[in-house]
Order: C-alpha cells, then structure tokens, then sequence
C-alpha cells in the first residue's frame, strides 16, 4: 500500500469511517504487530498491545496532521510509545517511605556476608573450571538473566545447542560445588 494511501484512510478514519478503519487495519496491522512483538517480547501482551494500539488511532486519527508520507511513521509511533507505555507499567511500584526505611533490617550480619562472599569464591573458583564460552554463558544466563534464545545467537550456536552446554555446564558446577564443601 502506497504511505499516501495510508494518509488518506487516516483521513476518512478521522470521520470514523469503519471501512476505512478495516482496511487500514488490514494493510498495516501485520507491520505494527511486529513492533509491538519485537518489543514486548510476547505474543499474547503484543497481541492486547496491537488492540489498544488500534482503538489509539481510531480516537486519535483526527489529531493526525502530518503530509501523505507521514502517516505510516506516525501509526508507527504510536504502537511504540504505547510499548514503551506497557513496559513501564510492568517495573514495580515503589514502596512508600515508610517501608523503605525498613530495608536496612534486612541487610545481612558480618557472619551471612562471611559466608555469601565465601560462596562467592567458590562459584567462581568453579567457573574458571569451565570452557570460556560456557562460564560466560552460564553468568549471562543465570545473572544478567539473558534468555537461551539470545546466548545462542551471540555464540551462533543453535537454541538446543546452548541448552546442553548450560544444563552441562550446572552438572560441572555442582560436582566441583560439591568438591569444595
């Protein structure tokens, strides 16, 4: 579809045009769908994103003021900041002072920190026991919480691939955790 043709769907969807809504929907809902999903990572939150998306410009296709060829950037912006909207709201919610005061209960005694730094040690003693590749693998995936998907393609290896050197790499862990005890 021609970005001059998308305009003027826009313009007829201002005047709450249902069948020019429907076939805006169908010429663009593919591309906008992809946005939403390349940045929620999520089928079914893109799948709810791309509906509020929809129901966005149904309400909001009279403020579009731009030229014909703006209108697909404009639609675009506006599944992105809606993204941008729902990643947001999924961040926790901060505590109220009160209980913020409180954190400081919870920090542990030189006794824990003793024991968690000698834990420390040792995992990381442990690592070393490993393939380079592998110990990186095993901390991006176990403390930067990357995903197998992502290990994979950074080693360019295939997704099952990586899950045998992770569920190998823990098994080489374990044995040499259990050495070190």
């Amino acid at each position: 579809m021609v970005r001059d043709e998308i305009s003027g769907l826009l313009a007829r969807v201002a005047l709450k045009d249902r069948a020019a809504f429907s076939l805006l929907y169908r010429h663009i809902s593919a591309k906008l769908f992809a946005i939403c999903l390349r940045m929620l990572k999520d089928r079914g939150e893109a799948e709810e994103a791309l509906q509020d998306v929809f129901v966005k410009i149904w309400h909001k296709a009279g403020s579009y003021t731009g030229e014909g060829g703006q209108a697909y950037p404009w639609l675009c912006a506006i599944a992105r900041y809606h993204c941008i909207d729902r990643l947001r709201a999924r961040r926790p919610q901060t505590e109220d002072i009160e209980a913020a005061f409180d954190i400081a209960d919870l920090a542990p005694d030189p006794e824990e920190t003793a024991v968690l730094r000698s834990e420390g040690g040792r995992i990381d003693s442990c690592l070393e026991t490993l393939d380079p590749d592998r110990a990186q693998a095993v901390r991006r995936a176990y403390v930067e919480g990357v995903s197998y998907q992502e290990l994979a393609e950074h080693f360019a290896v295939p997704l099952n691939t990586m899950r045998t050197w992770l569920r190998r790499s823990l098994l080489k862990l374990r044995e040499c955790m259990d050495e070190h005890t």
